[in-house]
């Protein structure tokens, strides 16, 4: 007798999910047609045309990147009168952390190895400002920082972010 209870339960209980089921995707159906409907009309740029405008518009955020970065550019910008030296050393650093998070899907439209080269360029530039502080004392001001870092660029014998920026220009010709 338990036997023929429990098989009546469970078949009752089968029959009233069925009943829930069928009934709750009927009610939604509605809702799950428009989701795919809205799912096939989001595409990807299929024309070269606007694929070749993103990688020429990833190319030139990379170009404006490394000229932010540059030394040269970048402590001019920063500069401010009296500024500490470990001030215009966190906000320098900051600066290129933001400015490399800001264009990092870029990458999506460059060649591996420039994008390689210039996230080198990235840490090369942090690590020179870092040691560049290291070297000097605590009370030295903001401008000391400044010309000790553009020393070091000007003891280089091929500046480094304009040949980064012939890299980028090189694929940029690539593409055409």
């Amino acid at each position: 007798m338990d036997l023929s209870k429990f098989l009546v339960n469970s078949a009752s209980l089968a029959a009233g999910g069925t009943v829930i089921i069928v009934l709750t995707y009927y009610m939604v159906r509605n809702d799950i047609m428009n989701f795919l409907s809205s799912r096939k009309s989001v595409s990807i740029p299929e024309d070269k045309g606007s694929l070749l405008a993103l990688r020429l518009q990833a190319h030139e955020r990379m170009i404006i990147f490394v000229d932010r970065i540059n030394p040269s550019n970048l402590l001019l910008r920063l500069h401010q009168q009296g500024i500490e030296v470990e001030v215009l050393q966190l906000m320098a650093v900051n600066e290129i952390k933001t400015e490399f998070q800001h264009n990092i899907t870029q990458q999506l439209y460059l060649e591996a190895a420039t994008w390689k080269v210039i996230r080198q360029l990235k840490d090369d530039t942090i690590a020179m400002i870092n040691n560049a502080v290291k070297n000097l004392t605590a009370d030295a001001s903001g401008i000391e920082l400044s010309k000790k870092v553009l020393h070091h660029m000007g003891e280089i014998e091929e500046n480094p972010y304009e040949l980064t920026i012939g890299l980028i220009k090189q694929d940029i010709h690539k593409l055409f």
